[in-house]
């Protein structure tokens, strides 16, 4: 290209956007008029006395409607014995996270005297800001109290004249225990900045982070230095609690949290508190940053966990967060800017991975809880691959649902008929081939083996992508095959599954937990609760790392498929998924699922139950040699799934200690 034709090229693509600033301005100030016209007539509306005396209906009406909406979210009227129940058992265990927990003398004396061979000095940072004396006092003892002594705490002072007694309080501890640490700031720089300043007072190798007015268990800081000498972690995090009436017996909502999961965090800030990190991860960049304040340990987290080497959980409730008027563990619209921030810190976490061309958009479960619409590479072809015997009808229902109901169109189904024996499937199989060029049967004439007729079909398969698909499910979402597309497309990721569910709109799958149930294998979670639910901490609600998903509707790239080895053909009938999501897992994949791809499973009605006779026996054979080839795994427990929970229950029931 001439220099000549370069220079018109430019001049034309400045005109191109002059105009187009141009019209986007002239939007604006459309806009901005628009604004002033609508915020007029609000307040006319707000200074009508007719407004004024109806303000205490309008308070009755929006709590029916809290109340209404709190129902819904049980899974309407009929799930509320459910939640009750689960409310009970919680009420039971409680009691043994408060205080009850806190180490006996003796204990204290063990982990007081422990030595470790890395006895590092953990910086905890704290930022003030017109702290209320009693929290001060309280927050400060917590870290007092603690049984691990090799700590320094880092107090920013950002107060104002009225509260001089904050400085005043941290002043004479700090003159008392040459650990603590004050600075008083010549201004209030919000909490991004104070804690900023509080790092720059830090000599720790690690660093945590404290809120003001919250509390530390005693030992939190041994376990940590545990973990840090025993895994080498260098970011850890905690379960943790919100508390009312400065009484941390007093437990409002109890968080029990995963392994690390990274689309969990993308999703969800699970993560939260107690965060502690090696200070090397901050790659000498500020902690945090203050264009993301509001959710700006959200940003920080998502840095950092992806920075570090080994992201360490202490499933323990170690961390006591106050719920009070005006805190974020009370109401999120105390904060409401805090919404945008940790939108804008998830994308540029996404950006930084390549991701292009993604929606970030706010749940049903919470404004702060997002799904994440993945841009579709190419137009890569699916092979839908569903094992079938007889049932006309499920496979009928199943086949028109695809074909009627998804909008991502290049696909193929292929059919492995199973030693059928009604002439009437024989008839539909011509039928929907000469219908559908997309559609193939292929023929398996041995014994039935769930695990050989799927390997079967991927081999005929030409798509890039294998589904697995029952022959007695139904589409209900429409661009199901592109949610699921979204995730399988990702390098990182193995196998994706949908949200089933049952007939009656219960829920059939929503991940499945490795060691839940009666036989310890495997169980699904959140099982027969309502479509309507919103589940443990809104986790019916947003995609998600889980150790394994159904076969029932399962996405894999073929390559990974081959890679795994296939379904094991030891498992004839059960479990031969969840093995095969293992398989992905051991190759270093994640496999993920998502509650925005739904189908209807009416499972059992294509081959019944497996609690009787024959069917029973080979279900206990399948169990033994699965518990026995995955023996490491179940005895470490599922890294989504907190041991805390009950492995009796699928609800997500605190297990409940004797006594």
């Amino acid at each position: 290209m001439s220099e000549a034709s370069a220079e018109i090229d430019f001049q034309e693509a400045y005109e191109k956007e002059h105009l187009k600033n141009a019209r986007l301005a002239e939007r604006i100030a459309l806009l901005e008029e628009q604004n002033d016209l609508l915020e007029f007539k609000l307040n006319r509306i707000k200074t009508n006395p007719l407004w004024v005396y109806t303000g205490p209906l309008r308070r009755i009406m929006h709590s029916f409607i809290r109340q209404v909406n709190r129902v819904k979210n049980c899974g309407g009227l009929r799930g509320i014995p459910a939640k009750l129940d689960y409310k009970r058992r919680e009420s039971r265990a409680k009691k043994q996270f408060g205080t009850l927990s806190f180490p006996s003398p003796e204990e204290r004396k063990r982990q007081t005297e422990a030595v470790f061979e890395r006895m590092v000095k953990i910086s905890i940072l704290v930022p003030l800001y017109n702290t209320p004396e009693d929290f001060l006092r309280e927050m400060l003892q917590s870290v007092l109290d603690q049984t691990y002594s090799n700590w320094e705490l880092c107090l920013a002072d950002g107060s104002d004249e009225e509260h001089k007694a904050v400085g005043t309080i941290c002043k004479e501890l700090a003159a008392k225990d040459g650990r603590i640490h004050y600075r008083k700031l010549e201004k209030n720089l919000g909490i991004s900045g104070n804690t900023n300043a509080c790092v720059e007072m830090a000599e720790g190798e690690y660093l945590a982070l404290f809120d003001h007015d919250d509390i530390l268990h005693p030992s939190v800081l041994y376990e940590y230095v545990k973990v840090i000498n025993e895994q080498q972690a260098d970011y850890i995090y905690c379960d943790e609690t919100t508390f009312k009436d400065g009484d941390i017996n007093k437990m409002l909502t109890l968080h029990f949290k995963p392994d690390y999961a990274p689309d969990n965090l993308r999703a969800n800030n699970y993560i939260c508190h107690f965060s502690c990190f090696a200070r090397s991860l901050l790659e000498q960049e500020e902690l945090f940053r203050t264009r993301f304040d509001g959710s700006q340990d959200h940003d920080m987290i998502l840095r950092l966990t992806d920075r570090a080497q080994n992201v360490v959980h202490v499933p323990r409730l170690l961390y006591y967060w106050r719920s009070h008027a005006g805190s974020v563990a009370s109401n999120i619209e105390a904060k409401s800017y805090a919404i945008e921030s940790a939108r804008g810190a998830v994308a540029e976490h996404l950006r930084n991975h390549g991701f292009r061309h993604f929606r970030i958009t706010s749940t049903r479960a919470f404004e702060t809880i997002f799904k994440i619409s993945y841009e579709i590479i190419g137009n890569p072809k699916i092979s839908i691959v569903i094992a079938n015997k007889d049932h006309v009808e499920d496979l009928k229902r199943c086949v028109t649902s695809i074909r009627e109901k998804s909008t991502y169109d290049n696909y193929e189904i292929i059919v492995v008929e199973n030693n059928s024996t009604t002439e009437e499937i024989f008839a539909y199989y011509k039928e929907i081939q000469s219908q559908d060029e997309r559609i193939r049967v292929i023929t398996y004439k041995g014994p039935f083996n769930y695990s050989r007729v799927n390997n079967l079909g991927v081999k005929e398969a030409v798509g890039e992508y294998i589904l697995l698909l029952n022959n007695d499910t139904q589409v209900i979402t429409v661009n199901w095959l592109e949610e699921l597309l979204m995730y399988a497309q990702r390098e990182d990721v193995g196998a994706v599954g949908a949200k089933l569910y049952y007939a009656n709109k219960t829920i059939q799958h929503a991940g499945v937990v490795i060691g839940l149930g009666a036989h310890r294998t495997a169980g699904h979670t959140h099982y027969g609760q309502s479509r309507e639910n919103l589940g443990y901490m809104g986790r019916l609600c947003y995609a998600q790392n889980v150790t394994a998903v159904t076969g029932a509707c399962l996405l894999v790239k073929k390559s990974l498929y081959e890679e795994a080895g296939g379904l094991d053909e030891g498992f004839a009938v059960s479990l031969n998924d969840v093995d095969f999501c293992l398989k992905l897992r051991k190759l270093g994949y994640l496999n993920v699922f998502t509650p925005f791809a739904e189908a209807y499973h009416y499972e059992s009605i294509s081959r019944g139950l497996d609690n009787q006779g024959e069917k029973a026996a080979r279900y206990e054979e399948e169990s033994r040699r699965f518990r026995e080839k995955w023996k490491k795994e179940l005895e470490a427990g599922d890294p989504y799934y907190n041991p805390n929970f009950s492995l009796d229950r699928s609800d997500f029931s605190l297990r409940l200690t004797e006594g």
